[in-house]
This record gives C-alpha cells, sequence and structure tokens, in this order.
C-alpha cells in the first residue's frame, strides 16, 4: 500500500472539496454535526464515564462520517436509518471499539510519561494554590509538560487519523491501519500543515466576527446564540474534509471501489 505524497496546497483543497461535500447535502451533514456536539456536551458532564465512552466511540463516529461522505459523493441522499449502516459489517463495530481502547490506553502512557517527571513540582504548585488562592504557580508549573504532551498527541494522533476509514473499508487489521496511518501522514506532514492553519483561521474568523458584532452593540448572549449554529456548520465541514483528505491520499486504495471526491 503506498500513500500518496501531496504538495502542501492540497490541505487546503482538503477544506474546500469538504465544503463541496456538505454543500450536497447540508441538512444531513449539519444534523450530524450537532448530534456530534451534542455527544461532547454530554461526556464533558458525566466524568469519567462520558469522556472515556466518547473516545472510545470516535473511530465509530469517524467512520460513519467516513461512510456518509462516500454515499454523499456517489450521488446518493443521505437518509436516517444510513448513517449506523456502516457498522453492520460483522465485527467491525468491535474493532473499531478496540481502536478507541488503544487511544485511550496511548493517551494514558503519554500522560503518565510527560507529567510523572514533573509530579514533585506540581505537588508543590497545588498546595501553594490552594493556600494563597493564586492559580499563577500551578499554571507555571503544569506549562512545560502539557508542552511535552501537546507534542506527544500530534505524533499519535497520526496513528489514528486514517486508520477507522482503512479498518472500515478495507478491513485493514488494526495494527497495520495504525501503522499506515502514521506513514501517510508524515509523507503528507506540510499538507497537514496548511490543513491545520486553515481550519485555525475558520475557528478563529468566526470567533473574532462574533466579537465585532458585539463591539457595534449585539449582545453577549446574542452573539452566542448566533455563534452556536455556525460552529456546529463549520465543524460539519471539517468533518466532510476528512473523506476527500483520505481520498486523495490513498488513491491505489480508493481506485477499488471509492467514489472521487467533488471538483
Amino acid at each position: 500500500m503506498q500513500a500518496v505524497v501531496l504538495p502542501a496546497r492540497a490541505g487546503y483543497l482538503w477544506a474546500k472539496q469538504g465544503w463541496l461535500l456538505f454543500r450536497s447535502q447540508p441538512m444531513a451533514f449539519f444534523s450530524w454535526a450537532m448530534f456530534i456536539s451534542l455527544l461532547l456536551m454530554t461526556a464533558s458532564i458525566t466524568p469519567p464515564v462520558g469522556p472515556i465512552a466518547f473516545v472510545m466511540l470516535m473511530p465509530a463516529v469517524t467512520f460513519m462520517t467516513m461512510a456518509a461522505c462516500h454515499q454523499a459523493a456517489s450521488g446518493q441522499k443521505m437518509l436516517l436509518g444510513m448513517w449506523f449502516a456502516p457498522l453492520k459489517q460483522k465485527g467491525l463495530f468491535k474493532r473499531l471499539l478496540a481502536m478507541g481502547a488503544v487511544y485511550i490506553l496511548l493517551c494514558i502512557i503519554l500522560g503518565l510519561i510527560a507529567f510523572m517527571p514533573f509530579m514533585e513540582e506540581l505537588s508543590q504548585s497545588v498546595q501553594t494554590a490552594t493556600t494563597s488562592n493564586n492559580l499563577l504557580p500551578l499554571l507555571d508549573a503544569v506549562r512545560t509538560p502539557m508542552i511535552i504532551f501537546a507534542v506527544m498527541y500530534v505524533l499519535m494522533a497520526a496513528l489514528f487519523w486514517y486508520a477507522p476509514a482503512l479498518m472500515g473499508f478495507h478491513g485493514i487489521k488494526l495494527v497495520q491501519s495504525l501503522f499506515f496511518s502514521a506513514i501517510a501522514c508524515w509523507r503528507n506532514k506540510w499538507a497537514f500543515f496548511v490543513y491545520g492553519l486553515v481550519w485555525l483561521g475558520v475557528f478563529l474568523g468566526i470567533d473574532l466576527a462574533m466579537d465585532l458584532l458585539t463591539l457595534i452593540g449585539l449582545s453577549d448572549s446574542a452573539a452566542a446564540t448566533i455563534q452556536v449554529p455556525i460552529n456546529i456548520a463549520a465543524g460539519g465541514v471539517m468533518y466532510c474534509s476528512f473523506y476527500p483528505n483520505y481520498v486523495s491520499v490513498f488513491e491505489s486504495l480508493v481506485a477499488t471501489g471509492s467514489p472521487a471526491t467533488p471538483e
């Protein structure tokens, strides 16, 4: 299996093609993005079970998104019952849950690697913050391990970026899908850099637009009400962009059955 090496501008094209997919069935993909947002919100208010369940389900949710984009790119209208149909492949849901479990395990290991060397300093800063009611010492102490964790997390995320699609569309085993995903991400690191900048710019631009609305007299609550559906729609476009990303990088696999992305 050979991952295509794409130029940096491919990162912009992935986002553009994601918009074209979203535009083809906006209500379906908006509703899906809202569903994912509700899952995340529910997980955030039910620790620790909620976050663990959410992370374990994310490979399955990612593949459902990719399968829906596959259907939309081939001209089929997404109906409610079609969203969960891809998980009916024999044993697939269990394998995707196993991938989620591996993700959690690796996050725990990376967290230990990043934070354990600083535990004494962190413990002292917690005591200082408690007695002085000042969070600055704690924030200073946690900065370095957080940076270390963030760098390692980005490297780890490359393992899982394409893995759900490789497993779901092509039946590739867990370890192989993680390996192929990491290699493909490394080969296209500059395209991913541009891709990340595009989405950073989109969401920062939305925040800036809402700030401007408040400056000209719109209330904070009204601006927040407007921003929520805009953020969900932008998230929907971003989720749609995962599919053209996968299609363009794994051309050799796509040629065996997956549709082309919109022009």
